[in-house]
């Protein structure tokens, strides 16, 4: 089982076809997120903000890219809030830290506060990106994940229960991987995270899952090591048990 781990969300995790986030989902996530921080686990949350804003698609409408950047930072920063509303719910301690400074509604981020709030206990959501324009969620949560010593980043996927070599929606032969190295990940060019995030990770040798979060359970089951997704590392395991 993991000690320390980075649980990155897509901002979409949180909605349904009616709401941007739907208090029943996140009812359901924080649940599971709460037998995940009673195993003893130290638990930190990366969310996107997709739910509400894409910079790409903002972009594409004529806005500057920084300026749409920004506005999607925002949007996780309002996720963040509401997962920790739902965590606290449950009576769960919870902190967010944000890249960016607002200091009514959240900590700034402060790599070594982040790490005591953990072994503290307390999960840690953290907001609003790297604070910079041009860097995804995914690199936010490879650089969060290096920055905290986390075992493993745990990519929740919607619908996805792992890695295909081909778009398994569209090619039923898709071949799935049980196991990637990060260099294989580049070479084939395979769309799990950006090659920014992708890069971080292989430097700092942190484990990467990428596992399907619409089956109840499967969260605490990425945690143990008990899930069939596909882990991702500096290493393949063929090379590991070499």
């Amino acid at each position: 089982m993991y000690k320390r781990v980075l649980l990155k969300l897509s901002g979409e995790a949180l909605s349904s076809p009616e709401y941007a986030f739907d208090p029943t989902v996140l009812s359901k996530l924080a649940d599971e997120l709460k037998e995940v921080h009673e195993l003893g686990v130290d638990l930190a949350i990366v969310v996107g903000g997709g739910n509400f804003i894409r910079g790409k698609m903002i972009e594409q409408m004529g806005v500057d890219r920084v300026q749409a950047d920004y506005m999607g930072m925002l949007g996780t920063v309002i996720n963040a809030l509401a997962v920790q509303n739902a965590l606290e719910q449950k009576n769960v301690e919870t902190r967010v830290q944000t890249a960016i400074e607002m200091q009514k509604v959240a900590e700034p981020f402060i790599q070594r506060r982040a790490i005591r709030h953990l072994e503290k206990g307390r999960v840690v959501i953290f907001g609003a990106g790297t604070g910079s324009p041009y860097f995804s969620t995914d690199t936010t949560a490879a650089l969060r994940a290096s920055e905290i010593g986390a075992d493993v980043i745990l990519m929740a996927k919607n619908g996805v229960d792992g890695v295909y070599d081909s778009d398994p929606k569209k090619n039923p032969a898709a071949k799935k991987f049980d196991t990637l190295s990060y260099m294989e990940l580049l070479q084939r060019e395979l769309q799990v995270m950006d090659s920014t995030a992708t890069s971080m990770c292989m430097d700092n040798n942190i484990d990467l899952v990428v596992f399907n979060m619409n089956e109840r359970g499967n969260i605490v089951k990425a945690v143990k090591g008990e899930i069939a997704g596909t882990v991702i590392s500096r290493r393949t395991m063929e090379e590991k048990e070499v």
